[in-house]
């Protein structure tokens, strides 16, 4: 794995997280990095999901199938982190 894989996966992973984000209903206060891990998780989840389904790029170098996949489990990611997240503070 070279440096720049790591990094695409870094920039894909934020990419994906606030996607998921966006499409995640209500309001989540959790901070930049913690997207970013959502969205690195989601995204490795969401190719190994997409393999499961049989889901194979048919479009060249961007599949669209996989995208949705990554872009659903990162909105679940962000809401169930979000929802863990809120109840570490103390009023």
């Amino acid at each position: 794995m070279t440096i720049e894989s790591i990094l695409g996966a870094l920039v894909i992973g934020l990419v994906i997280g606030l996607l998921g984000k966006l499409v995640a209903p209500g309001r989540q206060n959790i901070p930049l990095w913690l997207t970013l891990v959502v969205g690195v998780v989601a995204a490795f989840l969401g190719s190994l999901v997409a393999g499961w389904f049989g889901v194979q790029e048919t479009t060249g170098w961007f599949d669209w199938w996989e995208l949705l996949f990554q872009i659903v489990l990162a909105a679940v990611g962000v809401s169930v982190v979000a929802g863990m997240y809120g109840r570490r503070s103390v009023r």
